[in-house]
């Protein structure tokens, strides 16, 4: 359940980035472009009225084509806020206005949705182009990061979400130190001392999985964890068998500090900056790193190319989709005329501007454009018909610039060994079947 719902965040992430990139890249004349921000508990009432009242002041622009331009933007936006009761309980988004196209022409647009996450931002502007620096907010990642800060004096638990830190819990222990007396009793101390040692990790450990566990799904509620102290504490409790092997998959790095409790803990987020930074890359380099190993060890559990993954997610049997985040192939649904067949084709930008693909090779006649979409986007909205994981990935760590560039930046990981070559084929013909049996 935690995993489809990191899908579906990493979805709405790209789908802001791809908004982000179409609205960056429109311009348009005069101030005819209105970028209007909601934060949540915003009324509608206050941005019907000063949109009514900025109404009234562009009405006196002396430009007639400009100001027919931010009138006409103006009631784009008043009718679109009408379709509104009440702001959205994470804001409101809208984007509004005359841009201009590649040609030269003029033409009318407007995108409003409620973000996926609570946009802590109130603009309104009118310019010759969107403003999206709020929407870089929503970006910023919200991921939780567990602390365990452990030391012979006690154990602090910590979670650090972007900015914010909270301290869940923290206990001392009054552990027996070494020594050298006791004679005959020597080994008993010791004893005593191991045990000791022992009833301090058992704690620390089962408060760990306490609180760095979900009881709902069973599944981490932190996406790394991060162990500290000065001692040798740390690192037992990281091996030790008492320790939740859920949790366990998730320490992301171990780190000796100076000191414990809550100084310890700012020392240890410093100290963990970088790996912090990172860990969608070490999750990236994680995911391609098993794609590459199944290539390796000719497992047959994999799939590359975008023909042969087309072919395995049909088949039913890809587990992880993973896809190029930039990925520029097309998804073409085309018709015969003659025959009033349907074929679909994966086309790139070249392929694209080869009339060729657009001709059927048995009857050379034309075949018509029924529907013409950006792969990424029907994998978006069709990914979980197939059953599978969809995880987007960037060109920036070495893994997934070789996925990219020598992969085709579109492939998958395989539920069981399968052989796409013979599905595509034509499922085997009924005559292939008898000699199986003869």
């Amino acid at each position: 359940m935690g995993e489809g719902h990191e899908t579906d965040k990493n979805i709405e992430i790209w789908k802001v980035k791809k908004l982000i990139k179409a609205l960056d890249a429109a311009r348009g004349n005069g101030t005819s472009m209105i970028s209007l921000i909601m934060p949540p508990r915003d009324q509608i009432s206050r941005v019907t009225k000063m949109l009514g009242d900025e109404y009234g002041t562009a009405s006196n622009i002396k430009s007639r084509v400009n100001r027919q331009s931010v009138l006409a933007a103006i009631t784009s936006a008043q009718q679109r806020l009408k379709l509104y009761s009440r702001v959205p309980s994470n804001g409101l988004v809208l984007y509004t206005g005359t841009i201009v196209t590649d040609d030269g022409k003029e033409k009318k647009v407007t995108f409003d949705f409620e973000p996926f996450r609570p946009i802590n931002a109130s603009l309104y502007l009118c310019d010759n182009k969107f403003h999206t620096e709020a929407l870089n907010e929503l970006l910023a990642s919200d991921d939780k990061f567990g602390f365990i800060i452990m030391d012979g004096n006690g154990t602090l638990y910590g979670t650090l979400s972007g900015n914010s830190r909270e301290i869940l819990y923290k206990f001392s222990v009054d552990l027996p130190k070494k020594h050298g007396r006791g004679g005959q009793s020597a080994v008993r101390f010791a004893r005593l001392r191991m045990e000791r040692r022992h009833n301090y990790l058992r704690k620390a450990a089962e408060l760990a999985t306490q609180f760095f566990i979900n009881p709902a799904t069973n599944q981490p509620n932190i996406v790394g964890l991060i162990l500290a102290g000065s001692a040798d504490f740390k690192t037992e409790l990281g091996k030790s068998e008492m320790f939740d092997p859920r949790l366990q998959a998730k320490v992301i790095k171990t780190i000796d500090v100076s000191y414990g409790g809550d100084s310890g803990f700012n020392q240890a987020i410093e100290m963990s900056a970088e790996v912090l930074s990172d860990v969608k890359f070490v999750q990236e380099k994680k995911l391609i790193g098993k794609y590459f190993e199944e290539i390796s060890q000719d497992t047959g559990k994999y799939v590359l190319g975008v023909q042969d993954t087309m072919t395995a997610l049909e088949m039913g049997a890809v587990e992880t989709l993973i896809v190029w985040e930039n990925l520029d192939v097309k998804r073409y649904e085309l018709k015969n005329s003659t025959t009033g067949e349907t074929v679909v084709k994966y086309l790139n930008g070249d392929q694209e501007a080869d009339q060729s693909n657009f001709i059927d090779q048995a009857t050379s006649g034309p075949l018509d454009v029924i529907d013409k979409t950006l792969l990424l986007e029907w994998f978006a909205e069709n990914y979980q018909q197939f059953g599978c994981t969809l995880e987007f990935v960037t060109n920036k760590s070495q893994e997934g610039s070789q996925f990219c560039r020598g992969f085709g930046g579109i492939g998958g990981i395989l539920r069981y060994p399968a052989d796409v070559t013979a599905y595509q084929d034509g499922d085997m013909s009924d005559e292939d079947y008898d000699e199986d049996f003869e």
